[in-house]
Formats: structure tokens, sequence, C-alpha cells
């Protein structure tokens, strides 16, 4: 999930689409919040069936991650913005001194929840790589970056398609994050470097185009204006039509799903005894295409992570961002969004805690009274805490404070 930009949520957010504290827009928070939601449903909700309830655990299943990574391209583009061109660092140093101490924060909190064993997929570790690989891709015009966004969607699942047999990841073996103890030795720092860029949850391969394509949104789009917040519902939504869309006709129209069935009787015989042997196949995936047939590369399922998908969720994102920021334009929309608001202000903290939750008391929960008690606990809280904290630099959140400081300090070193 993204670590956010700017300041905190503040006191709520006006008509204009603010954010209570400067340099945040409310609706954009706003989408951040109805993320954590969905994480909370994809990591403590039931199994998600496509029926009565079960569709709001559908509509998050998969969409969650790439919601948070979307989002987190996004603003590293509006903090860039927000930031005064007289004020901006030059040089080496000053440019990467504080990024590099910003993902070694995340990338060593990543790895001690991960060594927690939450019964979760920790991603702040893949979040380091994202942030490093996205610096040279700010410098970029908008035109080439729009360029090379479009172009990532299916050049990344197209390198884990092809790269992966090449590491000995052709059909099984994927879906792993980092952990602490693969740093103690050669191979397993090996390991947990491929596990970071193409065969892990969430690797750069299949994930960074998320970032990108928030980039490009971010520059293209300036959802304070009613009308460019309209065209980001309309062409959203027109995104995620197309990459579902097409997946369901290859996959019921154009016999890809009967070719899968063959290919996986022959790779992953297994998973033939399972409901759905599809999805059977890419629950062991996660973040990695499997390279046993082209036909996977069709698919639009939950963590196929193929363009189809990527192209889907990026559309959904796109959508939500723009439906947020019409709501937060208005004095009523502001507040009914303002609870989501706070949560997405707080994210990281409210990601660090479930985590740390789950790893204690909470293991293994699974139920809609679990969804329901971690979502009201995140909201209620979030909620409390900028309330006490609203005059503060601590209203960010106590991991998103900790996390600017040490940022700070590391700059001016």
């Amino acid at each position: 999930m993204g670590t956010g930009a700017g300041t905190g949520a503040g006191n709520g957010a006006g008509a204009d689409g603010r954010g209570g504290g400067p340099g945040r827009l409310a609706g954009v928070d706003a989408v951040r919040g109805i993320a954590v939601l969905g994480m909370f449903a994809v990591h403590v909700g039931p199994s998600p069936q496509p029926e009565g309830a079960g569709y709001l655990l559908v509509a998050a299943d998969g969409r969650a991650p790439a919601l948070f990574t979307l989002l987190a391209g996004f603003s590293l583009v509006l903090a860039q913005r927000a930031t005064d061109p007289a004020r901006r660092p030059e040089g080496w140093a000053s440019r990467w001194r504080p990024l590099l101490i910003r993902c070694a924060v995340l990338a060593v909190l990543g790895l001690y929840l991960a060594s927690l064993w939450p019964g979760i997929l920790v991603i702040l570790a893949f979040f380091a790589v994202y942030f490093l690989a996205a610096e040279p891709f700010t410098r970029l015009s908008t035109p080439v970056l729009t360029a090379v966004a479009g172009a990532s969607v299916v050049v990344g699942p197209l390198l884990s398609f092809l790269l992966g047999p090449l590491f000995g990841y052709g059909s099984s073996g994927r879906g792993l994050v980092p952990e602490a103890a693969d740093l103690t030795s050669w191979p397993g720092l090996g390991a947990a470097v491929c596990e970071l860029l193409l065969t892990g949850a969430y690797p750069l391969a299949t994930y960074f185009p998320y970032v990108l394509a928030g980039m490009a949104l971010a520059r293209l789009c300036d959802v304070r204006e009613r009308v460019t917040a309209r065209r980001m519902a309309v062409w959203g939504t027109a995104a995620a039509v197309a990459g579902y869309g097409t997946a369901w006709l290859a996959t019921h129209v154009f016999g890809t799903r009967q070719r899968l069935l063959e290919a996986i009787a022959v790779h992953h015989p297994e998973a033939m005894a399972a409901a759905d042997p599809v999805r059977e196949v890419l629950s062991g995936q996660f973040g990695a295409v499997p390279s046993t047939s082209w036909d996977w590369l069709l698919l639009a399922d939950p963590y196929s992570q193929t363009p189809l998908e990527t192209l889907g969720n990026a559309g959904v994102g796109c959508a939500l961002i723009g439906l947020c920021a019409l709501a937060a334009r208005h004095a009523v929309g502001a507040r009914l969004l303002r609870p989501l608001t706070m949560l997405g202000a707080m994210a990281l903290s409210a990601y660090v805690a479930h985590a740390l939750v789950l790893a204690g008391p909470a293991h293994g929960a699974a139920s809609w009274s679990a969804w329901v008690a971690f979502s009201g606990a995140a909201l209620a809280l979030t909620w409390v805490w900028q309330r006490i904290w609203a005059d503060s630099p601590l209203r960010r959140g106590p991991v998103e404070h900790a996390l600017r400081l040490a940022t700070r300090v590391g700059g001016r070193a």
C-alpha cells in the first residue's frame, strides 16, 4: 500500500476538494481509504464468492494492492508539483539521499513485518523498490512518461512471462515476499532480489506499470477541475470495461479457458481437482504470470497481472479518483468522504497496525465480523487520532510522521 504525499487530512475537506492540510487532495485520500478497506476485506474477510454481499470481496480481490500502487505513483507527482521549484534539491546527494533513506525505512519495516508471519503478503519492501525505480521517470516529459506508462502495461507482464522460466519459475514457486532471514546469506539475498523484481507477490515487473500509470494520470489530469475529474471517471470506466471485457470475450468466446485447462492438465495436474483449476493456479502465482501457455496473458482474473488485468485495474483506480474528486467538491460529499479521507491520509499507519494485529491476537482471522471490526476500528481510530493531533505534524499518522522525520534528517545530513 502507498505512503501518500503531502500533509495529512487535517480537519476535513473543503468544497474545493482539498483536505484540511495543505497539499493534499481529499478525493485522492478518500480513494486510498477505500483501498485500505479493500485490503482488510482481502486479508481478514471470508473467501470471495460471486453472490450477495460476496461481490464486495470479489471487487476488492486483486484490486486493493493495484489501487495502492497506482496511488503511489499519483502521489509522487502531486508531491513533486507541490514543491516550490526554487527549493527542489539539486545534485545527486541532495536528491537521492532522502529517497534512499525513505526506501530503506520502508524496506526494513517490510522485512520485519514479513518476519512476524502475519498471514499476509507484506508489500512494503516492494514499495521501496517502486520508489527507487520511479525517481528517474519523474524527470521525463509528460508525453514521454505517458508513452512509457502505456508500453509498460504490456512489457511488464511479458517480461514476467518470458523471464520466469529462466529463473526456474515457469510453473510454480512464485508469490513469495522477502524476509529479514533472507539477508543472512548470499543465496537468500539473491532470492530476495529476484522476488522483488520478478517472482515475488508484488514484483517490479508487473506492479511498476501501476506506478507509471499513476504518475502519468497525475501529470495529465488536475482533479481539482470538475471537467477533468468527470473525464477521469468516464475514461477510467471505459478502460476497465475494455480490460475486463476483452478478457471475458477471450475466455468465454474465443476458447482461452479451454486451452488453459489443457495446459493445466500438463503442467499443473494437481490443480485439476479444484472447483476452478484456473483460479487454483493463479492463487499460487500472485504477481507473476504463469509461463506455461501464452493464453495466460489474455486473462484479467485477480492477481493474474496480465496486460488486461493491469488495464482494468488501472481503469478502476482512475474512475474512483475522478468520482471521489467530484464528490469532494461539494460540502455534503466532502463530509461523507471525510472518514475515508482521514483513513487514507494515515494508510501506512493503518497497514502497519493491522499487520501487527494479524501477527498476534487476530492471526488467521477470516470472516465478515473480522472485516467489520478491522474497518470500524481503523475508521474510528484515525478520526480520533487526527482530532487529538489536529494542530501537530503528528496528525499525518505516527508511522508517516516518523518516516518524514527520518527523510528530513537524512536530507539535511
